[in-house]
């Protein structure tokens, strides 16, 4: 079975959207420094993404690339504090599009439109 190992996400704003998910989400984004024949990786102006210390069974990197077509992103992003993320997207020039949603069993989800109109949900498991 086929899992999800790499995440991209597309910026009409690179360096907003950099802020936005560095400021929400504390990940690391850094700067991809092309070769010389890099096939346009310099007008993506690609970014490599670093969501925390790599963990067995979860995905902990993804890319921030300029965006060239209509081209969407749909990932979940797992939080230990859905309310304290949910408090800051406004802020940081993103939109709260689903409130705060109980799955039984499963845990609470939002979904937020980031600083570049994408949708990403965010969510936190229950606690055992």
């Amino acid at each position: 079975m086929a899992n999800l190992s790499h995440f991209m996400i597309p910026a009409d704003n690179v360096d907003r959207a950099r802020h936005f998910y560095s400021t929400l989400l504390g990940w690391k984004i850094e700067p991809v420094q092309p070769a010389p024949d890099s096939m346009g990786i310099a007008a993506m102006q690609y970014h490599d993404i670093t969501t925390g210390a790599a963990r067995p069974g979860e995905l902990n990197t993804g890319g921030l690339y300029k965006r060239h077509l209509n081209e969407p992103i749909l990932d979940f992003v797992e939080v230990e504090d859905l309310d304290a993320v949910l408090s800051k997207v406004e802020n940081l020039g993103g939109k709260v599009t689903m409130p705060k949603t109980t799955i039984p069993g499963v845990g609470q989800t939002a979904m937020v439109l980031d600083s570049e109109g994408n949708l990403i949900g965010i969510w936190t498991s229950i606690k055992k």
